[in-house]
């Protein structure tokens, strides 16, 4: 088979893949990383390495344009964000490093337990939101108000337990990095369970943040050339497309079926990461 042809259909099922890594992932606001690092390592065969690198020039796109469609609805909370990204970027950057010396097999297994675990702490909370409906109550120095189409009017929040948020974004940045997942896995449960924010400002805020994190783990998958310039950009489109189409699920869905279908997607994902390690 012609290699260039090869390289072709191998890009446009990347693209497919990332619509699809786009559509889930904005809407859930744990970044497309998570469905398209499982795609290209159980299904497609790639190097974990490889797909994580893969995965975070996808990030990086997806929070750019996340950024811009959700910068004037007042769902990213910009205190809290900038508050929490001195420490995920130094996670990102010592995950980076750790992720050269870690055995692949040892990547999936922590993959596997992360995305289990974050399953149970959502489905724990499955009928619990932080929402206030009083608009006129005092959100706090960090909280915040946003129009929320499910409540039918704008909604407000205080945040908690700022530290617990501090510590889980910089665990979030390595996660980042060595798995190549964006770090919302982590961010947006937590954020959601245990600070307060609603699990839509907390897939906004966390679609913020991630774009940072995941460049300063990307720029040392670079340099060891683990980054597939043509393969990269075929993800990065598919997750732009699929990005904007998210976008609109996650505002008009029940949060209760967000949080379902979150839990179920990590649950499978957890499992085919376990099998894929064990051979």
């Amino acid at each position: 088979m012609n290699p260039l042809n090869l390289t072709a259909a191998l890009a446009a099922i990347i693209f497919g893949a990332g619509v699809v890594a786009g559509v889930l992932g904005v809407a859930l606001g744990l970044g497309g990383g998570i469905f398209l690092v499982p795609f290209l390592s159980l299904v497609l065969g790639f190097p974990l390495k490889s797909a994580a690198a893969i995965s975070l020039a996808t990030v990086i796109a997806t929070s750019s344009a996340v950024t811009a469609q959700r910068a004037g609805n007042q769902l990213i909370n910009l205190r809290v964000g900038m508050v929490l990204e001195a420490a995920t970027t130094v996670g990102s950057l010592l995950g980076g490093i750790t992720a050269q010396v870690v055995a692949e097999s040892v990547l999936q297994r922590l993959f596997g337990v992360v995305a289990i675990a974050v399953a149970a702490v959502v489905l724990a909370r499955v009928n619990k939101r932080n929402v206030i409906l009083d608009p006129t109550v005092d959100p706090g120095r960090l909280g915040g108000r946003f129009y929320e189409e499910e409540s039918g009017g704008m909604v407000t929040y205080r945040v908690k337990r700022l530290p617990v948020a501090v510590v889980a974004s910089f665990v979030a940045g390595n996660v980042s990095s060595l798995l190549g997942i964006g770090g919302g896995i982590i961010k947006v449960p937590v954020l959601n369970a245990w600070c307060g924010v609603p699990l839509r400002a907390a897939a906004a805020t966390s679609a913020f943040m991630i774009g940072v994190t995941a460049t300063a783990g990307a720029v040392i998958y670079y340099g060891r050339g683990q980054i597939v310039p043509v393969l990269a950009a075929a993800a990065v489109l598919g997750v732009q497309v699929g990005s904007w189409g998210g976008m609109r699920f996650g505002q008009r869905a029940p949060t209760m079926w967000l949080k379902l279908l979150m839990a179920a997607l990590l649950f499978v994902v957890s499992v085919l990461m376990f099998v894929r390690a064990s051979h």
